[in-house]
């Protein structure tokens, strides 16, 4: 029997539920940084290291997710990769010293780094079983998940400046978010022992597969590098900006984060139709010059608000960026698609920390100079790639 239009909607659901989970996980302890920072006495250069150290995390996963997915599966690998984030929360709340902290991050980078593999693999799957445009709705889910924990931080600041409160709440709501991703997906492909590929026979000579990774993914993978830079560094630095750099209140603060989230999802939902109309290359190229050129005006401007439209312009750029770059990934192939999203996380979560050594040694406007710097070499590094660009279909229904 062919899938219909019921059986899409609930594939798509099921891995949205981890786009959300992801952002929502990430937002949480990124929106606590001040409260951390403060806890420990942390200076830019220190918040940046432990960046640093969540980034490391990242990049040690990339060796470990294609034998785990051999394994376990990438929907398996989802979900149990997202029950470790969903633990990290209230260690890091309990956490007594810097080094424990450092450790959790470490952790979470892993965990963070297998979750974003896998669940790219299951949106690219979706796309290519039933032939439907998604990976910008569920990127917005992401967002989505993120706002939801900016909000959420927001909130549980107004009552309480409890982390450990705040922390165990988000930890409850992660788990309602796995609940739903846990009923359905699309079935995993068979065990690699059962249909060896010359692929697959690659990754088991480890960083062998990276030597053969055609100049397209890599060129992707440079500019999937630069894009999360930018995403990240908004979820990272745009509380300490806002109350350092302009003397936003802690009750603004974290706006940052939640108006880059509202224009990534407002953009992400229309996105997939948008990619139909103007081709993918387009949506990339044009997106990330935005978002460079309306921060870096935000920057010289300077003050809250106009920081808040600088944000805005970031968000809006950099929406349908990152899902167009893993599109263009899995067209080049598994490995690809493995080597450009591990290159994402890492982008995602080590970027942030050079942003904190430059604020460290300069000031944190300068720090977001190299933002606004990195979404414009995304669209030098994705000029030197040859894009299939897609007809109609390519638009959601």
């Amino acid at each position: 029997m062919p899938p219909t239009l019921g059986d899409f909607r609930r594939d798509q659901l099921a891995i949205a539920a981890l786009f959300c989970f992801l952002g929502f996980q990430y937002a949480t302890w990124a929106s606590r940084l001040p409260a951390l920072k403060d806890r420990f006495d942390l200076g830019g250069t220190e918040v940046g290291l432990l960046l640093m150290v969540c980034g490391v995390g990242a990049a040690v996963s990339f060796p470990l997710v294609a034998p785990l997915m051999r394994r376990l599966g990438a929907r398996r690998l989802a979900l149990w990769s997202a029950l470790v984030l969903v633990a990290v929360l209230p260690v890091l709340a309990a956490a007594g010293g810097y080094p424990l902290v450092m450790l959790v991050i470490f952790v979470d980078g892993v965990a963070v780094g297998c979750l974003n593999v896998a669940m790219n693999a299951r949106g690219a799957a979706l796309e290519s079983h039933y032939g439907r445009a998604a990976m910008a709705q569920l990127h917005a889910t992401f967002s989505g998940g993120s706002l939801g924990g900016a909000l959420l931080a927001s909130g549980v600041n107004t009552v309480t400046h409890s982390v450990t409160a705040h922390f165990a709440v988000a930890a409850a709501l992660g788990l309602l978010l796995l609940a739903g991703a846990g009923p359905r997906a699309l079935p995993d492909a068979p065990p690699a022992g059962e249909q060896p590929t010359k692929e697959e026979k690659q990754e088991k000579k480890g960083l062998r597969s990276l030597t053969g990774a055609s100049r397209a993914a890599l060129w992707l993978g440079c500019a999937m590098v630069c894009g999360t830079v930018v995403e990240g560094a908004m979820n990272d630095w745009s509380a300490l900006y806002l109350t350092e750099e302009t003397g936003a209140s802690g009750r603004l603060a974290p706006l940052g984060i939640a108006v880059v989230s509202v224009m990534m999802v407002l953009a992400r939902l229309l996105g997939d139709g948008w990619r139909g109309r103007w081709g993918d290359a387009r949506m990339v190229r044009v997106g990330s010059v935005m978002a460079g050129t309306g921060l870096a005006l935000a920057l010289l401007s300077g003050g809250t608000w106009t920081a808040l439209a600088g944000f805005a312009c970031v968000g809006l750029g950099m929406a349908t960026v990152t899902p167009c770059l893993y599109v263009a990934a899995a067209d080049q192939g598994p490995d690809a698609l493995a080597l450009v999203a591990a290159m994402g996380t890492t982008g995602l979560l080590a970027g942030p920390a050079l942003i904190g050594f430059v604020a460290g040694r300069t000031d944190l406007t300068t720090g977001m100079a190299v933002v606004a710097a990195s979404a414009v070499l995304v669209a030098v590094c994705s000029g030197r790639v040859r894009w299939k660009e897609r007809e109609g279909a390519a638009a959601a229904r």
